[in-house]
Formats: structure tokens, C-alpha cells, sequence
């Protein structure tokens, strides 16, 4: 190049600055080495499920590789964990079923269920009488082996056609399947260490012991066969009264009952009813409070209508112990407060005051039976 010398040769173009990048130096290589490429978003997903799928695999082999082991293993004591963890695995408390404890109405002990029924459900602490199912009352009450039931095949009727949250007749085939039998009373004939009577039982466990026409029908049946086979008759009752599913019908079994007792009565029959907790409504004021001789349960709740709704009414303060059987016996509404474990053996006792009678035939008052 013309007219140009060595020294501006080695002088930089400033047009070459440009456009030509700068050259970088060894410092800022590294730098550049460093910088990692964009990875490829497909190979990595792709990547992923592959090894997802890896580890699937591994899982379903490694129980069938454990089993394997377990077969050829024989199995040793698991040692004993140290720590918090054995604590809380020997700690931890195992299910338990229900209805294995109950409390008591009275004291509010609670009592084991079975020790309960051992003793004939009579609390140990307080000695409050539990109610007792009709079969029970009956085990209790006479021999065993004797009892020979009446008149089972009695069933109650919609006749009202009733309804409530539910049908009436579908509440009473709910009731019979629970317990047991087809309505709230039980009756036939058995002994009583050896006496023959005609027995009635109230399941309070059968829509509270209500009184319905099938009831009322029953109680008459079972008077009507106390009177022609000469038998002493026991009534046990547990109710809460006449039963409001059948309306005037359930009513019109207290005349009913009240005249068969009347009938025994009037042919020199004998009749004792065992008031039990509790003992309400129709039933009080029917048949179980006109027998011979009434006897009561220690605590049994007896009445017509409810201590609340007599307050109510009254508009005073009733006094304690009200409509119990103590309160009771101190008033003359009953004759005797016996124990459920002392029942069996009264009731042969006063069955026994009848042997120096028997029956006339003209259904006049009794005469007495000559003894050798």
C-alpha cells in the first residue's frame, strides 16, 4: 500500500472495530466453557417415563422375591423395638365389642353385663332391679321345665290403619323380631316349687309393655283359665301404659280386664300381681291394681302418669320418692316389697294360703277344705 508507513500498519483500524467483534481473552474463556446447553424437554420426559416404569417393575418383584424368601426362611422372632415406637406398639389398646359394661339407673356404677345377669340384673353396689325380659321373668320365676305357653298365636291388628315415622303393623313385626315373641305379653301355665299356677308376664322390652287389644285379649284369656282349672294366678307387670297406636281400642282393655278379675273373684279365685320397674298408665290403673295380693319390687317406679306431668297439673313440689314402691307401702297401695332373689320363694309361700280353700260350685265365697 502507497503512502502509508510502518507505523500506521500497526495502528488498529477504527472500521475494523466495527464490524469485527472484539477478541476475548484467556480470563473470559472459562466463562464461556461454563454455560451449560438448553436441555432437550422431550428426551427428559421421555426419560422419566422410562424410569418410572423401571421402578413399577422393581415393585411387583420385590413381594414375590420376599415370598419366595419367607418359604425358604424359617421365621425368627421379631426383636423387640426399643424406643417410643415399642411403647406405643405394646401401649396401644385392642378394639373391644360393645355392650360389655352398662351403668347403673340408680348409683351410676358401672357394672359388668355379665356379673349383672349372674345376679339375676340386680345392681351389686345399690341393689337396684333392673328391668328383666319376659323370658328371663319367667326362667326366674318358675321351675325349670314347666312353663308351657298359651294363646302365642294372638296378634295385634292395625285396625286404626296408624301411621307415623313408620307404619304401625311394620313397628310391631320390628318389635317381635327383637324380642322374640310375637306380643308384649307372655302367658301360660307352669309350677312354682312345685305349686300349678297360671302365669302372665309383661315384656317391657316389647314397645315399653304397652297394653293393646291383643294384650288386654290375653290377660282375659289367662284369668279365664285360672278360673276354670282352679289355679292360682300371677300377673307380672312392666309397662309404660295403654298403647296409643290403637287408640280407644287399647282403652277399652282396662273394663275388660278389670270385669275378668271381678268374674275370678266373685268364683272364689286367688290372683297376687308383682308390680316391677317400671309399672305405668292403663295397667296401674287396671288389673295390676286389683288383684288379691300386690307385691313390688325394691324401687320400682309405680304409677298412673308421669311425676313431671302430676307436678305440672298440682303446681307444687311433689314429695321425694314419689310413685316409688317404698312411698307406696308406707300408703297402703301395696301389700309387701320383696327382692327379685327372695320372688320365687314368696310366691310359693302365699300360694300355699290358698290349699285350706277350694272352689264352689255355685261360685259362692270360699269354703274350707278338710285336712286329715
Amino acid at each position: 500500500m502507497e503512502g502509508r508507513s510502518l507505523a500506521d500498519e500497526r495502528q488498529p483500524d477504527p472500521r475494523a472495530e466495527e464490524t469485527e467483534p472484539p477478541a476475548r481473552g484467556p480470563a473470559e474463556l472459562p466463562e464461556l466453557a461454563k454455560r451449560p446447553e438448553k436441555p432437550d424437554k422431550k428426551a427428559a420426559a421421555k426419560a422419566a417415563k422410562e424410569a418410572a416404569k423401571a421402578e413399577k417393575e422393581k415393585a411387583r418383584e420385590k413381594p414375590k422375591e420376599k415370598e419366595k424368601g419367607a418359604e425358604k426362611k424359617e421365621p425368627e422372632e421379631e426383636p423387640r423395638r426399643e424406643g417410643r415406637l415399642s411403647r406405643l406398639r405394646f401401649s396401644k389398646k385392642k378394639d373391644m365389642p360393645g355392650g360389655l359394661w352398662l351403668k347403673c339407673e340408680s348409683c351410676s356404677q358401672v357394672i359388668f353385663r355379665k356379673e349383672l345377669e349372674e345376679k339375676g340384673r340386680v345392681c351389686p353396689s345399690c341393689a337396684f332391679h333392673f328391668t328383666l325380659p319376659g323370658n328371663e321373668r319367667i326362667q326366674l320365676t318358675l321351675d325349670e321345665g314347666s312353663w308351657r305357653e298359651q294363646f302365642s298365636e294372638l296378634e295385634a291388628q292395625d285396625r286404626l290403619n296408624f301411621q307415623d315415622a313408620q307404619p304401625y303393623a311394620e313397628k310391631v313385626r320390628r318389635a317381635a323380631e327383637r324380642a322374640g315373641h310375637k306380643e308384649a305379653l307372655l302367658c301360660g301355665t307352669g309350677t312354682i316349687l312345685g305349686r300349678p299356677v297360671v302365669l302372665a308376664v309383661l315384656d317391657f322390652n316389647f314397645m315399653g309393655g304397652s297394653m293393646g287389644e291383643v294384650v288386654g285379649e290375653k290377660v282375659t284369656r289367662a284369668i279365664e283359665l285360672a278360673r276354670s282349672r282352679r289355679l292360682p294366678l300371677v300377673l307380672v307387670a312392666a309397662s309404660g301404659g295403654a298403647r296409643m297406636h290403637e287408640g280407644i281400642l287399647s282403652l277399652m282393655q282396662m273394663a275388660k280386664t278389670c270385669a275378668a278379675i271381678q268374674t275370678l273373684n266373685e268364683n272364689g279365685g286367688f290372683s297376687i300381681c308383682v308390680m316391677t320397674h317400671p309399672t305405668t298408665g292403663g295397667v296401674t290403673a287396671s288389673f295390676a291394681s286389683i288383684t288379691d295380693l300386690i307385691l313390688a319390687e325394691p324401687g320400682a317406679l309405680i304409677g298412673f302418669a308421669g311425676p313431671r306431668v302430676i307436678a305440672t297439673t298440682l303446681r307444687q313440689e311433689l314429695p321425694p320418692g314419689f310413685q316409688r314402691a317404698e312411698f307406696l307401702l308406707d300408703r297402703g297401695m301395696i301389700d309387701a316389697i320383696v327382692s327379685r332373689s327372695e320372688m320365687r320363694a314368696t310366691l310359693a309361700k302365699l300360694i300355699d294360703y290358698t290349699k285350706g280353700a277350694r272352689l264352689s260350685h255355685g261360685g259362692d265365697a270360699l269354703r274350707p277344705r278338710g285336712r286329715g
